[in-house]
């Protein structure tokens, strides 16, 4: 048994839906768990017009019955309340040919051009409307319904933003986990330290003035994970792996690192590895985390922490030379609505997608077709974990 889901819909379509099948029957499941997530995915210093326009709420169209799992698949769409202002730009039959102007001049740093070569469109709008990162509130609703389920277990999925276009976090004293975490929720940038916040904030505004756009690094941290998730015995089973293209699956990301990943290359391999101990209290454990929490593609019971960069939003104000696909003419690269900065939003995406991909290791592992079996199976694994 696994956990599979798939999205679909356009950026100014009806809407987006996102269908989840796996989950086992018995989960409580409300809108209120899911829209909480989609809020938190909207907001964030640097955002534009657009968010101004949604304010996302998921309506479950099959699969939850009473607030529970059925154990059927689970059906969640998200209306987009800018639709009725492209109804017929977008609409699915032939009224709609020419209700807009083509989109022929593709954006650098878009699938604008690679996906009208593929897939032979002569509109890029035909790759745009799917391309962007609206896609991603499908994802964030699946990946909430996703920590629900962790919820059961104890796990628990969190992120945090360390740089801004070079504005980075300071080093030092660690800040206690519910103050650490406040301090985030109640920041515009994601930012747990004022200061640095401030500092991000101040460069986000530069970079608006000369129409150019930021990108940035966030961290994404999952606790309580138990020994043994993934696996080291194929490419595609390790955890590492499966984490890493998750979260290289968000728009706009281009680099992922797990632990103290890129610095390991810089150390001695005294100074990466993690040193085991054991106690009767504990049992094994480590004093450290440069790992990340995952040894050979294996969950090893630390925490789990992956860091994502993120380039600047391609769609600039102060766009950059193109070449029209019809005229073969340069010209400035079309301009559509974005955002000066979606850092803060990638990391609520980065929570949702690797939330997911946890689940469905825990699926795999102690799964059954109701919550109940799945518990118990889990239950039986720590009694294993605790005397081995």
């Amino acid at each position: 048994m696994t956990l599979h889901y798939m999205t679909a819909g356009e950026s100014h379509g009806k809407g987006l839906t996102a269908i989840l099948e796996g989950m086992p029957a018995g989960l409580p499941i409300r809108t209120g768990d899911i829209d909480c997530d989609l809020a938190r995915r909207q907001v964030g210093y640097g955002r534009g017009g657009r968010m101004k326009i949604e304010r996302d709420r998921v309506e479950i169209r099959g699969g939850v019955r009473h607030g529970r799992t059925l154990g059927s698949p689970i059906a969640l769409f998200i209306l987009n309340r800018d639709w009725p202002n492209w109804e017929e730009a977008m609409s699915e039959n032939e009224k709609g040919v020419g209700a807009v102007k083509e989109v022929t001049r593709p954006r650098p740093g878009h699938a604008d051009l690679p996906g009208g070569i593929k897939y032979g469109h002569r509109d890029l709008r035909n790759i745009l409307e799917r391309s962007s990162a609206r896609e991603t509130a499908a994802r964030v609703a699946v990946g909430a319904v996703a920590k629900r389920l962790l919820s059961e277990f104890g796990i628990t999925v969190v992120s945090h933003v360390t740089e801004i276009g070079g504005v980075v976090v300071p080093g030092g004293e660690k800040i206690p986990r519910k103050k650490f975490l406040s301090r985030v929720e109640k920041s515009d940038v994601r930012c747990a330290d004022p200061e640095t916040a401030e500092k991000m904030r101040r460069r986000i505004d530069a970079a608006a003035r000369e129409g150019d756009s930021l990108g940035g690094v966030f961290e994404v941290r999952v606790s309580n994970v138990p020994v043994g998730l993934g696996s080291h015995v194929h490419y595609d089973r390790k955890l590492n792996a499966r984490l890493a293209a998750a979260v290289m699956s968000i728009q706009a990301i281009k680099g992922v690192e797990i632990g103290i990943g890129f610095e390991a290359a810089r150390r001695f391999g005294s100074e990466v590895h993690d040193e085991i101990y054991y106690s009767r209290a504990k049992g094994f454990y480590h004093r450290t985390n440069r790992a990340g929490g995952i040894e050979g593609g294996i969950s090893n019971g630390e925490e789990i922490v992956l860091r994502a960069a993120m380039k600047p939003i391609p769609t600039l104000m102060s766009p950059l030379r193109s070449v029209d696909i019809h005229t073969k003419r340069s010209f400035k690269a079309s301009v559509e609505r974005s955002d000066v900065c979606a850092v803060p939003a990638a990391g609520v995406i980065g929570e949702a997608v690797v939330a997911f991909e946890i689940a469905r290791v825990m699926v795999e592992k102690f799964g059954g077709d109701s919550l109940d079996e799945m518990q118990r199976n889990f239950r039986a694994y720590r009694e294993f974990v605790s005397g081995y």
